[in-house]
């Protein structure tokens, strides 16, 4: 890649990315991860999957978005190898990446991205952004599978990982991943209608097994709202005879 023709080598974005592309040039048994020989902003990386887990045996490709502001905001990351955890091609929604650029800090690295990327594919999905909550069986297939997989800009990615011992987390990292938690996706307005809906369909079946036709519910609930109707209307009525009655007085006392 031709650093000096294409970047402001001045750039803070760009030392950090060529400082970091240094220290990540030799791969390892859990990860491996390099620019494109195009851009520099973006980034092919490889994980195994950590053992002990349903992800045991995979290894996962992905790419990661930087920002021309990095590392003062966060990259987004991105993976391309069905795994059964996240969406592929889709922003994922970690407190390290784009999502949350309130909880991000310059001082994490690509590295520490990637380590907390590997401790949390184990976690619940929770419903957070580009989350999935596959089976331990359909996990541990798509696993196997992965073995086979390539991509087309870095060929086969069990090519990647070496037998090289990765360096333990300094204490730093290690404080930061365990501060790193997957942020929960907010609901939307329809997903509130679909919960508040789902709380109604509840509430009438439970009101079902206790004898009470569906049928009078739906009464009852018109009945309710008719009676509301009523009284909002009474309370209107009142309030425009007393405001003729405050107009009367007024108009005899200016008279």
């Amino acid at each position: 890649m031709d650093i000096q023709g294409r970047y402001n080598v001045r750039s803070p974005a760009v030392k950090r990315l060529m400082r970091e592309a240094c220290e990540l040039k030799d791969s390892t048994e859990e990860y491996w991860a390099r620019p494109l020989d195009d851009n520099l902003f973006e980034w092919h990386f490889t994980v195994r999957g950590p053992p002990a887990t349903d992800f045991e045996g995979g290894v996962y490709h992905g790419r990661i978005i930087l920002p021309t502001e990095y590392p003062m905001k966060p990259p987004n990351i991105i993976l391309l190898t069905p795994n059964g955890r996240f969406e592929v091609n889709k922003k994922i929604c970690l407190s390290i990446s784009g999502h949350h650029p309130e909880t991000w800090q310059p001082s994490w690295s690509i590295r520490t991205a990637l380590l907390a990327l590997i401790a949390f594919m184990p976690t619940p999905g929770s419903g957070t952004i580009g989350s999935l909550d596959y089976t331990p069986e359909e996990r541990r297939k798509l696993a196997r599978r992965s073995q086979q997989w390539e991509c087309q800009n870095c060929g086969k990615i069990c090519e990647h990982l070496s037998n090289s011992t990765c360096l333990p987390p300094t204490k730093e990292e290690s404080n930061l991943i365990k501060q790193i938690a997957l942020k929960g996706e907010e609901p939307s307005e329809s997903a509130d209608g679909t919960l508040r809906q789902r709380r109604a369909d509840v509430a009438t079946a439970e009101l079902v097994q206790q004898g009470i036709p569906a049928e009078q519910m739906a009464g009852s609930d018109r009945s309710s709202a008719a009676s509301s109707d009523s009284r909002g209307m009474t309370v209107l009525v009142w309030f425009l005879l007393v405001a003729i009655a405050f107009l009367i007085v007024r108009r005899v006392f200016l008279l």
